[in-house]
């Protein structure tokens, strides 16, 4: 992109746009709207339950029938769409994940109590092995190594069991080679030609993630690290040659995770591809922000809206973010 060429001051007075409400309003770049909000949200068993998560201030898991509710909550409040984890009970928990695929899972059976009471929500669920892995991997473990291709196979059969229990986006966020493809094959043979793929395409081997595991309890049971499958944070060009391959296979859209400290590869997808981006702001990120606003030391509705319009910014269509209904709260008023 070409420089501006601006006259010298004082006939260039940058303050003179800046000097109103209005006139700011009027040259904004970018625009933070609820339609560009997902909310992740914990699923647990039981009824009537509400449990905090102790490191994601604000943040509950809740039982499928208050999940419906969240989700008449968030649709009430414009948002387009709500992501759906499951705290699995460990006893379920096994070396063949099989869970993972059980039609009265949490996160099927939450996703039908949510189309019976919100038909006009968008649904988001997540494809990995991790929440019903009792190693806490994404794949399967044989001898300390991760197997990819048998992986595969079975998170075919999790995305076919989600797909027929009426999801709309699978999600993808186990980082196995060649599973875009296979799910897509499979979605397309079993009639379910209008579920859409969200992969995480660039997703790292973070810290930032810790909270999270906390959530879904794979905390305590997760063997080793995440380092053969998932991204290495020093890299940015292996994230574009990762996301070139998940459109290739059928991918509708693509994520970055985490979100704040990988912005410059959120410009980068966004740039080379044009296609629906978006990126997860994720329970490191929140937990942050969180706990710095309880103590007093930044604003928390300011820091909000400011960190998720850094993620617009740097190109994203949309983001995964724990602050959703408060941000949607905020932007309401505005």
């Amino acid at each position: 992109m070409k420089s501006p060429i601006f006259a010298p001051y004082p006939a260039t007075r940058f303050r003179r746009i800046k000097n109103r409400a209005e006139t700011r309003a009027l040259v904004r770049e970018n625009t933070l709207t609820t339609d560009d909000l997902i909310w992740p949200v914990f699923i647990c068993d039981g009824e009537n339950v509400e449990q905090s998560v102790p490191s994601m201030p604000g943040v509950m898991r809740r039982s499928v029938d208050l999940i419906a509710e969240a989700a008449k909550e968030a649709a009430d409040l414009g948002i387009p769409a709500i992501c759906l984890f499951p705290y699995t009970d460990p006893d379920l928990k096994t070396s063949d994940c099989a869970e993972a695929w059980n039609p009265n899972n949490l996160s099927n059976r939450a996703t039908r109590a949510i189309k019976k009471a919100v038909p006009n929500i968008a649904i988001m669920t997540d494809v990995a092995l991790d929440p019903y892995n009792i190693d806490g991997h994404d794949g399967f473990v044989v001898d300390g190594k991760i197997l990819n291709d048998e992986t595969v196979e079975a998170l075919v059969r999790q995305t076919l069991s989600q797909a027929e229990a009426g999801t709309d986006i699978i999600g993808p966020s186990d980082m196995m080679d060649g599973r875009i493809g296979a799910m897509r094959v499979a979605l397309e043979a079993h009639g379910h030609t209008n579920v859409m793929i969200m992969s995480y395409a660039a997703k790292y081997a973070s810290t930032f993630y810790g909270p999270f595991r906390d959530a879904v309890g794979a905390s305590g049971a997760l063997q080793g690290d995440k380092k053969s499958y998932q991204m290495d944070p020093a890299n940015s060009d292996e994230a574009i040659r990762l996301v070139a391959r998940d459109l290739s296979e059928g991918a509708d859209m693509v994520m970055v995770k985490p979100g704040m400290p990988y912005l410059d590869v959120c410009r980068r997808v966004k740039d080379q591809f044009g296609v629906p981006t978006y990126a997860y702001q994720v329970s490191g990120e929140y937990a942050m922000l969180q706990a710095a606003a309880q103590n007093g030391w930044l604003d928390q509705d300011r820091v909000m809206l400011e960190s998720l319009m850094s993620f617009k910014r740097a190109g994203c269509d949309g983001i995964l973010t724990y602050f959703a209904p408060a941000a949607a709260r905020v932007l309401a008023k505005r």
